[in-house]
C-alpha cells in the first residue's frame, strides 16, 4: 500500500518521488515538491492585550465574570496569580481567592 499523496490534478493514486524531490504523476504528468512533514507548531497563549503568556504568570481579570454555578462575581481587577496553561476550551486553569480552582478565557485577562 501506497504512503504517497494522491496527485492533486487528476487525483491518479499511481504516483511517484523521481528522486529530484519532486513526486510525478505518469497519468497527466504534473510534477509537485516534496514536503517535509512539518512539526506541529506549539501553541502560543494570548492575553486581551496580544501579549503572550506563560505558566506561573500573573494576571488581572478585565471584565466582571460571573461564574456558572456560583453566586458570586470575580471583579474587573482582581488579580490571579500562578496561571497553567492548558489546551482546552478554557485556555487558563488557576485559583482565585474566594472562589477556589477555576478555569478562565485568555480573552477575559489582561498579563500583569
Amino acid at each position: 500500500m501506497s504512503t504517497l499523496p494522491p496527485c492533486p490534478q487528476c487525483q491518479s493514486a499511481f504516483t511517484y518521488e523521481d528522486g529530484t524531490g519532486q513526486y510525478t504523476c505518469p497519468e497527466c504528468g504534473y510534477d509537485w515538491p516534496v514536503q517535509a512533514p512539518q512539526a506541529e507548531a506549539a501553541r502560543v497563549w494570548r492575553d486581551a492585550s496580544g501579549n503572550i503568556l506563560q505558566d506561573g504568570d500573573t494576571v488581572t481579570v478585565i471584565k466582571d465574570l460571573k461564574p456558572k454555578g456560583s453566586g458570586g462575581v470575580i471583579k474587573q481587577g482582581t488579580k490571579v496569580k500562578n496561571i497553567r496553561l492548558v489546551d482546552a476550551d478554557h485556555d487558563i486553569d488557576c485559583r482565585i481567592d474566594g472562589f477556589g480552582a477555576m478555569s478562565l478565557k485568555s480573552e477575559f485577562v489582561r498579563k500583569a
